[in-house]
C-alpha cells in the first residue's frame, strides 16, 4: 500500500515528516493508482561512521552506490528484534547475486554498551546473515542515541535497563538520498523486497 504519512513520534526531540508505510496492509485497501511509480525522495539520509562486527569502520558514504537498508535493533531484543532480522534475513536470501554487489544492509545496535563487535558477530551468525552484505554496527552511546533521533527512533533503557525503542526501517537509495521507511516489524517482506530492487534499478 502506497499512501503518505506523517509519522509524529512526541517523544523525540524534533518530528520529521516521513514517508512510511504502514506495518499491516489493510486487507480490503484500494490498490495504488499506478505501482509503477518511483519511490518518493524524503531528503539526505542521516551519515554515519561506525564499528562493524568485524571491528572494521564502516559508513553510509562507503556504501554510495549501492542501496541500503538500515535498521536498528539489539541483541538481547526477545520482543520485535527476533521477529525483524529473520524477515530480513529471508529476503536477503531472495536477493541472490545482488545482495552486496547491489543492495546491502545495516543493522545498528541501540545498546552499545553492551553489543560488542563480538556479540553483534554471534547474533549475526544466530540469524544466518550474510556478512558480505550485511553490516551488524556499533559506536560510542552518544553516537549511537543521535543517529538513532535522526532516522526517527526512539531508544531508552527503562528502570530494569532493558531497552525499549520503536521500529523503522529504513532504505537508503545509491545517491545516499532517503526513500521510505516501514513502521514497525510487521511490514510485508515482498513490498520490501520489491522496494529494494525497484531503487536498485534506478538509474
Amino acid at each position: 500500500m502506497r499512501s503518505p504519512l506523517v509519522l509524529a513520534l512526541v517523544m523525540l526531540a524534533s518530528a520529521v515528516p516521513i514517508w512510511v508505510r504502514p506495518a499491516e496492509p489493510t486487507p480490503d485497501a484500494a490498490p495504488a493508482a499506478s505501482e509503477a511509480q518511483p519511490l518518493p525522495t524524503i531528503g539526505p539520509a542521516p551519515g554515519f561512521t561506525l564499528t562493524s562486527q568485524d571491528g572494521a569502520q564502516t559508513s553510509l558514504a562507503d556504501l554510495r552506490g549501492k542501496v541500503v537498508a538500515v535498521t536498528f535493533i539489539f541483541t538481547r531484543c526477545t520482543a520485535a528484534c527476533p521477529m525483524l532480522t529473520p524477515m530480513m534475513s529471508l529476503v536477503q536470501d531472495r536477493l541472490g547475486r545482488d545482495f552486496g554487489d547491489k543492495i546491502v544492509f545495516a543493522s545498528i545496535t541501540v545498546d552499545p554498551e553492551h553489543d560488542t563487535p563480538e556479540m553483534l558477530k554471534l547474533y549475526a551468525q544466530t540469524y544466518g546473515a550474510d556478512m558480505a552484505g550485511w553490516s551488524f554496527l556499533t559506536g560510542p552511546p552518544a553516537v549511537i542515541a543521535d543517529l538513532a533521533r535522526r532516522y526517527g527512533i526512539f531508544a531508552a533503557k527503562n528502570a530494569s535497563g532493558d531497552v525499549e525503542h520503536s521500529f523503522l526501517t529504513s532504505i537508503v537509495d545509491q545517491r545516499g538520498m532517503l526513500r521510505v521507511q516501514y513502521l514497525g516489524v510487521r511490514f510485508d517482506p515482498e513490498e520490501f523486497h520489491r522496494d529494494l530492487v525497484s531503487l536498485m534499478k534506478e538509474r
